[in-house]
C-alpha cells in the first residue's frame, strides 16, 4: 500500500521524503501557532481584561471596548507564522509561497483592524475632553479610516497580483474623477466638519434649530457625512454635514453658556380701557409697595410741571397726567426687577409695541436665571399669571375676540331691554 502511494507520487516527481518534511514543518507551524494563540488569548489578553474590569479608570475600559488587544494578538500570530514559514519551509516550495501570501494578507487585514480599534479608543477618550467635544471627532476618525482602508486595499491587491503598490498608485490618477464621484459626500462632509470645528459653529450637545430639515433639539452625533439631532419629541433628524455650511441654522449654545434664557412675550390690552387716573385710583395704586415710589415721584413731577406751566386742570387734556396703562407698565418693570428668578444684569424692559386692530401690545422682555426648559416655562407662566391677575387693579382689560359667553350675555341684555321697552309701552 505504501509502495503504491510512493509510485503514484513518483509519477509527478514528488518524493515521499519531501512530503514527510513538509508535513513535519506544517505540523510544527500549526503547533507553535496554537500554543501562541492559547498564551496570548487565554493568558495575556484575559489577564489584562480582568485587570481592566477591576480598575475604575475610564481608559482601561476603553482599551477593551474595541477588541484592540485581541486584534493585536492575532496580528502577532500571523507574523509568527510568516517567520516560521521562512524557517521551516524550503525556498523553492510552492506551499511556502502560498502560505506567505496568506500571511501577508492576514497581516495587512489585522493591521488595518488594529488601527481601527486604536482610532475608536482614541475617539472615546478624546470625546470625554473639552477639546474633543468642540471637534468633529467622528468625522475626523472616519476620514482617517477611509484613508487607511484605501491603503490596505492597495496593499491587498498588490499582494494578490504580485505587483508593487507604486504601479497601482500610478494608475490611480486616471480614476481620480471616479473616486471624487464615489466619495463626494465624505469629502464634502470632511470639509464641512473642518469648517464647523475651525469656526466653532457646532459641537455635540449643542441645541440646534434648522426648520428646513425639521430639526429642533440636541446634537447627539457629528459624523463624516451626517449630523444627528434628537428633537424634543425624541425623534431623530439626520442632516447632511455640508448642509450646515451651505444653509443657515440657529445654535442655542450662546444662550446656554450665558446662563439666562429670554422671555419675549406680549399681552394685548383693550384700547377702550385706557384712561387717565383719577385721584381715587392714584390713592389706591399708591398702596402697592412696588408702585408707591413711582406714584409719589410721578405725582410730584406732574404737579410741579403743571404748576410751572399754569395748566388749567379743569380740562383733563391739559398738562400732564398719569394713565392706567403707563402705571401698569411701570409696575410690571418693577415687578420683574424684584423677581428673584429674573437676571438683573441682562436686558430687562417692558415696552409698548405698535397697536393693531387686535389691541395695544404690551411686551415683556427679560431673561430668566436658568436655561432649563421646564423651569423657564414655569417662571414665564408665573409672571403672566400675575400680569393677568393685576390688570383689573389698573382698570385695564385684555383684548380678545368675542366668545360664546359674550354672545349669550349680549343676547340676554337685548332680551331684557326688549322686555322693558314692551312694559314701558304697555
Amino acid at each position: 500500500m505504501l509502495q503504491s502511494i510512493e509510485d503514484w507520487f513518483s509519477q509527478y516527481n514528488i518524493q515521499m521524503s519531501q512530503l514527510t518534511q513538509l508535513a513535519e514543518a506544517l505540523g510544527l507551524i500549526v503547533l507553535i501557532a496554537v500554543i501562541i494563540h492559547l498564551v496570548l488569548h487565554r493568558g495575556v489578553v484575559s489577564w489584562l481584561k480582568r485587570r481592566a474590569d477591576k480598575s475604575q479608570a475610564i481608559w482601561h475600559h476603553a482599551l477593551f471596548s474595541g477588541n484592540l488587544f485581541s486584534r493585536i494578538a492575532l496580528l502577532i500570530q500571523g507574523i509568527v507564522i510568516g517567520i516560521q514559514a521562512n524557517l521551516w519551509l524550503s525556498q523553492d516550495s510552492a506551499v511556502r509561497e502560498v502560505l506567505l501570501t496568506l500571511v501577508n494578507l492576514w497581516v495587512v487585514m489585522y493591521t488595518l483592524l488594529t488601527l481601527y480599534s486604536l482610532l475608536s479608543v482614541l475617539e472615546t477618550l478624546l470625546g470625554r475632553t473639552q477639546v474633543g467635544r468642540n471637534l468633529p471627532l467622528r468625522g475626523i476618525i472616519q476620514s482617517i479610516k477611509i484613508v487607511l482602508f484605501v491603503i490596505a486595499a492597495l496593499m491587498f491587491t498588490s499582494i494578490l497580483i504580485g505587483k508593487s503598490p507604486v504601479i497601482l498608485l500610478s494608475g490611480l490618477g486616471a480614476m481620480t474623477a471616479v473616486i471624487m464621484l464615489v466619495f463626494k459626500d465624505p469629502i464634502l462632509g470632511l470639509v464641512a466638519g473642518i469648517q464647523l470645528s475651525a469656526n466653532k459653529m457646532l459641537s455635540v450637545g449643542d441645541w440646534l434649530e434648522m426648520p428646513k430639515y425639521g430639526a429642533d433639539g440636541d446634537v447627539i452625533d457629528i459624523s463624516l457625512t451626517t449630523v444627528k439631532v434628537q428633537n424634543w419629541d425624541k425623534t431623530i433628524t439626520t442632516i447632511p454635514s455640508y448642509a450646515l455650511i451651505s444653509d443657515s441654522f440657529k445654535n442655542w449654545k450662546g444662550m446656554t453658556e450665558s446662563g439666562g434664557r429670554r422671555i419675549k412675550r406680549h399681552v394685548l390690552i383693550d384700547a377702550t380701557s385706557v384712561h387717565f387716573l383719577s385721584k381715587e385710583e392714584i390713592n389706591h395704586l399708591n398702596r402697592a409697595q412696588l408702585l408707591e415710589p413711582y406714584i409719589k415721584h410721578k405725582v410730584k413731577e406732574i404737579t410741579d410741571y403743571n404748576a410751572q406751566h399754569h395748566v388749567d386742570e379743569s380740562c383733563c387734556i391739559n398738562g400732564r397726567r398719569l394713565t392706567n396703562l403707563g402705571s401698569f407698565r411701570a409696575y410690571l418693570e418693577r415687578y420683574l426687577r424684584a423677581h428673584p428668578e429674573i437676571r438683573k444684569d441682562m436686558t430687562l424692559m417692558v415696552r409698548q409695541l405698535a397697536p393693531s386692530h387686535d389691541g395695544i401690545s404690551m411686551e415683556i422682555y427679560c431673561f430668566t436665571n436658568t436655561t432649563a426648559w421646564v423651569e423657564y416655562e414655569r417662571i414665564q407662566a408665573d409672571i403672566f399669571d400675575h400680569l393677568y391677575a393685576v390688570m383689573s387693579e389698573f382698570d385695564l382689560r385684555v383684548a380678545q375676540a368675542p366668545t360664546g359667553s359674550d354672545f349669550r350675555h349680549w343676547h340676554q341684555e337685548k332680551a331684557q331691554t326688549s322686555t322693558l321697552a314692551k312694559v314701558s309701552n304697555g
